[in-house]
């Protein structure tokens, strides 16, 4: 049977050391976040994590959910850890206290979602798209949208779900032929079906409300003609009480590869009452801030499966034994001696553990950007973390995935043969993590968005002053001989992402095709580059914390060892990347279809 642990040592030292987010005391919410506060917070987190969430992951997996009569049952145990879920006031963590929340910041509340995720992540996905619909909906709705509805999100009584894909289109939304009529009374009628809606009926709450993504009839064709609307499930009285069932239907629920305890279904308009969120045929860029901020958590969720799988491959290496080290015994009162002694097993595990520790502090480094975007004092700060989070959305979500599923991957080959039965848990961990590479933008279209679209958004000022930033960092630290191997590291990786950058700016404009072929490479190099930047940092601060005398010096060597393996044996791959890249998109695409 598998376990977790929450990281929560490393989250402290993330939090403290190396984001030092006690600097920002003076802005709304951080104020609130002492110290002690905040270790409460991810005690009680993981203690909910450990206690009532992770016993039900391999319940939900099995169990899985069920679909009769267009209800959707979740798996046993599903419907008494939500209502535990919310009694904690877990939803509002973050909520504005306006609205009922509890106005923390949403770097505090990534830590818990990662928790969540590693625990049971088809469990938590009912919650976090909630926020995802907060968060549209504080941002593009209506005050008395926002009065009528957001207090129940914040407290989790209700949840919210996305509907953007249909049979016929997914990325391509122009194609949509989901419609919205015009009624007098400034409501609309919603007629259409929506396909792979995560969460989009269940049991565990009394209504759910859909953000919908239709064409309002006579409007602009293919994306422009795109609005976004509001429709409940129930229809919600004056009072706030619940009315009559709105015209909205689950018609089945997908047999999928993973995630088997959350809800994918169809879901059918039939004149379904909605009302519109935000400007008509503008319904992309509200539906934007809740895709970005789920790509983000859709990120979160493959640390979240890399994390988890790697715990359990430790156990397993440290407990089986196997052969003997090639450099002689190293248990010799034992028959044989455990797995954790063989370098390519090492390999595997230093890869998930470099990885794990290096995305995390990366993915919140950026949800602190979030915050700044939306709480710095001045506006050169807000405009410069917000453009961070448009460039580093595709980068979180593709390349925290791609690896997140491969660290999954390696995990469950630590097993050997016993990762391959049910029983030992690592064949779920890689079923569910693969989703994470193709729902909310399959990574294939994040690396588009990245070099179509993100780079050179606003000029290139995001990319130029991540370039900065890296830069101030290399300059003020050249000298430090403690950290010379992470800044060198960090030098070469960037120094590799700004040649690519070059190399895309004279070749891909010409040559379309030669941006999309290295689209997937430019996307791994940059998360390389982020890992480098965050392991540098985290260097520096284990370093001073060794310095000052540490209570606990075990912890910052082994950090060290641990960056010194990725600037070692995965910063190297920033330069195979950068050939790909430079071969451009001649070979690629020399066969004609007939060939394939």
């Amino acid at each position: 049977m598998p376990t977790y642990e929450a990281p929560l040592r490393d989250m402290r030292f993330i939090l403290n050391d190396v984001l030092q987010i006690e600097k920002y005391a003076n802005l709304p919410g951080f104020s609130d976040a002492s110290p002690d506060l905040v270790d409460a917070i991810l005690e009680e987190g993981a203690k909910m994590a450990q206690e009532v969430l992770f016993p039900l992951n391999q319940v939900g997996d099995k169990e899985g959910c069920t679909f009769k009569n267009g209800e959707v049952t979740t798996p046993p145990g599903f419907k008494e850890a939500y209502k535990t879920f919310i009694e904690a006031g877990w939803p509002a963590l973050g909520g504005e206290p306006e609205y009922g929340g509890q106005g923390l910041p949403n770097v505090v509340g990534t830590c818990i979602l990662e928790i969540m995720s590693s625990a049971n992540m088809a469990f938590g996905m009912y919650p976090g798209l909630s926020h995802g619909a907060y968060s549209a909906l504080i941002q593009h709705g209506s005050d008395e949208q926002k009065a009528k509805y957001l207090p129940k999100l914040v407290s989790g009584e209700w949840t919210g779900t996305m509907n953007l894909t249909e049979p016929h289109c997914g990325t391509d939304l122009g194609l949509m032929r989901t419609k919205a009529e015009p009624q007098e009374d400034g409501s609309f009628k919603i007629t259409g079906t929506k396909i792979f809606i995560s969460a989009g009926e269940h049991d565990l709450t009394d209504n759910i409300l859909h953000l919908v993504l239709a064409k309002i009839v006579g409007g602009p064709e293919g994306i422009k003609g795109v609005s976004l609307f509001l429709v409940p499930k129930f229809l919600v009285n004056e009072d706030g009480s619940l009315g009559e069932r709105n015209g909205v239907s689950c018609g089945s629920i997908e047999e999928k590869m993973g995630i088997h305890g959350n809800s994918t279904c169809v879901l059918n308009y039939d004149n379904a009452v909605g009302w519109l969120v935000g400007e008509e045929h503008k319904g992309m860029r509200a539906m934007f801030t809740m895709m970005n901020e789920a790509r983000l958590n859709v990120g979160l969720q493959g640390l979240g499966q890399s994390e988890v799988s790697y715990q359990n491959a430790v156990t397993y290496a440290k407990d089986r034994l196997q052969g003997r080290s090639i450099t002689g015994d190293k248990a010799p009162d034992l028959a044989a001696d455990p797995i954790i002694v063989h370098p390519d097993v090492r390999r595997m595990l230093m890869d998930q553990k470099a990885f794990n520790e290096g995305a995390r502090a990366f993915l919140l480094w950026t949800a602190l950007q979030g915050d700044l975007s939306h709480k710095a004092g001045d506006e050169q700060t807000r405009q410069k973390a917000d453009d961070y989070m448009g460039l580093l959305t595709p980068v979180i979500k593709g390349y925290l995935t791609d690896l997140g599923f491969l660290n999954s991957v390696n995990a469950q080959q630590v097993y050997g043969g016993h990762g391959y039965i049910a029983e030992w848990g690592m064949e779920q961990y890689v079923r569910d993590a693969r989703i994470s590479m193709i729902y909310e933008g399959a990574n294939g279209v994040q690396a588009l968005d990245l070099v179509g679209r993100k780079l050179m958004a606003n000029g290139g000022r995001a990319l130029f002053s991540f370039f900065a930033d890296i830069d101030q960092f290399l300059t003020e630290n050249e000298a430090n001989a403690d950290i010379k191997p992470y800044v060198d590291g960090l030098a070469q990786a960037k120094s590799d992402l700004k040649e690519a950058t070059d190399w895309l700016m004279e070749n891909g404009l010409s040559n379309l095709d030669n941006a999309g072929a290295a689209s997937t490479d430019y996307l791994r190099l940059f998360g390389i580059t982020g890992l480098a930047f965050l392991w540098a940092i985290m260097a520096k601060a284990s370093k001073e914390k060794l310095s000052n005398g540490a209570d606990d010096p075990r912890f910052y060597e082994n950090k060290l060892a641990t960056g010194k393996y990725f600037v070692d044996r995965m910063v190297p791959d920033a330069a195979a990347h950068l050939a790909k890249i430079k071969a451009g998109s001649d070979s690629m695409m020399a066969l004609d279809a007939e060939a394939f």
